[in-house]
């Protein structure tokens, strides 16, 4: 599984955007049902700012669904289709 770890990036909001961005492409195109970001559980900021991200409509055409791991609330797991 592809997974994308922000806590070093946490301060620096362009550096999570392209981060965010490179690794959804990536994750795409690799075939991997499953990928994981973690923004931590902290205050919920970082893993607010993730969700807005990918929600956005030009992200949102790269996957099937984004969700809020059930049994780690600090990691969030997005779901792609087998094209």
């Amino acid at each position: 599984m592809l997974s994308l770890d922000l806590h070093p990036l946490f301060r620096n909001n362009r550096d999570i955007e392209l981060a965010l961005r490179q690794f959804v492409f990536r994750a795409h195109h690799s075939g991997e049902p499953v990928a994981e970001i973690i923004p931590g559980k902290g205050t919920g900021q970082l893993q607010s700012r993730v969700l807005a991200f990918l929600g956005q409509k030009h992200m949102r055409k790269l996957y099937d669904r984004a969700e809020v791991d059930p049994h780690n609330t600090g990691r969030i797991l997005v779901h792609f289709s087998r094209r």
